[in-house]
């Protein structure tokens, strides 16, 4: 007997996470929102506090708030560290963005590495990731190897394992550059094993966490992670464009020199001296004032998922994305569909990537016919996200239920594939 309504339902009432769903704004009860994995739900708790800090911090305080606000980079960052990343306090900024966060701990890895002169990044990186370091290995005249993990007979669904790692690896590499979650696939990689791997042969390994943080239960300072990266508008649920983080292993502080240098980092910052003197820890890493507004976002959503517990919100994407399997089966693999995610949930992160001959088409009329939302990857692949905190097991089964109803009706042959713009 196949999945049932009656079941999604009753995982709902078995969930330990279900109560935090009444948490985020839901406008539209009806849709079947999957594209977590994109941008995360608002948490109501999130628009009271953005209202409070600028009508009362900024209309109210104006610029003696920044008495207060002024090291809220390190104390948020600290406690993103404690909440999601297993890191202890003062190896965590939350500031800028991921790409400028990426460029400049992989600059800063690369001249802690004299004399080596090859980068090593992976074929399934995120594009901005692989963009970043082809200008990086231009400008100073590096050597950039590209494992090519998109090849099924070199990695299966884009994991790479020590072993192929070990092949791209030798005494002229100076950085790895990799993601803990794959953006397109979700398979996930063996963080420890690959770091150890990369350090055996003095190289950096350089990790995004963009599509891990706030799904998994990462635990950086155990695993011997030694930089890594991310957003927080994901899984993290701190809204469109929340300031990024950067993580650096305590050890490493004292000796990275990253190429862009701010007044927020400099040791005595109202001084204004004509020289840069770097500040102890972390502060020494960051540039220039942060967005406030964006801070108090991610302190709430950080506030939500500590209270939430990460090992039961790493259980749920597990779980949830093994019902989305159980439903891929039973509905959609005998339209065509192919699933290119790890079926293992220790393999995996929170989201599925689903292939199509017509996925354009597909999810298109997915938003517009069957009120369910995923996104599209060119040229064949469907994401669809569990978000532990709000996704229920309802949802999923309604989600996938009217994308099979849809596809085997013909009826979404009607749409339009999208051609530029977002998708």
């Amino acid at each position: 007997m196949g999945p049932s309504l009656e079941h999604a339902r009753s995982l709902d009432r078995d969930d330990p996470l279900a109560g935090f769903r009444d948490r985020f704004v839901i406008a539209d009860p009806d849709m079947s929102y999957l594209d977590g994995n994109s941008l995360g739900r608002l948490p109501k708790e999130t628009a009271q506090a953005v209202q409070q800090m600028t009508v009362e911090g900024w209309g109210g305080e104006l610029v003696t708030g920044w008495s207060h606000w002024i090291d809220m980079a390190q104390t948020v960052g600290d406690r993103l560290g404690n909440t999601v990343l297993g890191a202890q306090s003062g190896q965590v900024l939350a500031t800028d963005t991921t790409s400028v966060n990426l460029y400049r701990l992989a600059i800063a890895a690369i001249k802690d590495r004299p004399g080596r002169s090859t980068i090593v990044v992976d074929e399934a990186n995120f594009p901005t990731d692989r963009y970043i370091l082809q200008g990086i290995a231009t400008d100073l005249g590096m050597e950039l190897k590209t494992i090519p993990n998109e090849d099924p007979h070199i990695a299966e669904c884009e994991r790479i394992t020590p072993e192929i790692l070990e092949q791209y690896v030798d005494d002229d590499v100076a950085l790895v550059c990799l993601q803990v979650i794959n953006y397109r696939s979700g398979a996930r990689q063996d963080v420890p094993a690959l770091t150890e791997t990369a350090r055996q042969h003095g190289a950096y390994l350089l990790w995004d966490a963009s599509h891990a943080v706030g799904a998994l239960d990462l635990q950086f300072d155990a695993w011997g992670v030694d930089l890594a990266i991310g957003c927080t508008y994901k899984y993290c649920n701190s809204g469109p464009g929340s300031p990024a983080w950067l993580y650096i292993r305590s050890e490493h502080q004292g000796r990275l020199d990253t190429p862009i240098d701010g007044w927020f980092g400099q040791r005595d910052q109202f001084t204004m001296g004509p020289q840069f003197d770097r500040a102890p820890g972390m502060r020494g890493f960051q540039i220039a004032s942060p967005s406030i507004v964006g801070l108090t976002a991610v302190d709430v959503s950080m506030s939500i998922l500590a209270e939430a517990g990460m090992a039961e919100i790493e259980a749920k994407a597990g779980a949830g994305t093994d019902f989305m399997i159980e439903l891929f089966d039973a509905f959609l693999a005998p339209l065509g569909f192919g699933l290119e995610t790890p079926r293992a949930a220790s393999q995996r992160g929170g989201h599925l990537s689903l292939t199509h001959p017509q996925a354009d088409r597909i999810s298109v009329a997915m938003r517009d016919i069957a009120n369910v939302i995923p996104d599209y990857r060119k040229p064949n692949t469907i994401r669809v996200a569990v978000a532990p905190l709000y996704t229920s097991y309802e949802e999923i089964y309604t989600g996938f239920e009217r994308t099979r109803d849809l596809v085997a009706s013909g009826r979404h042959l009607d749409s339009t594939p999208i051609e530029g713009g977002v998708t």
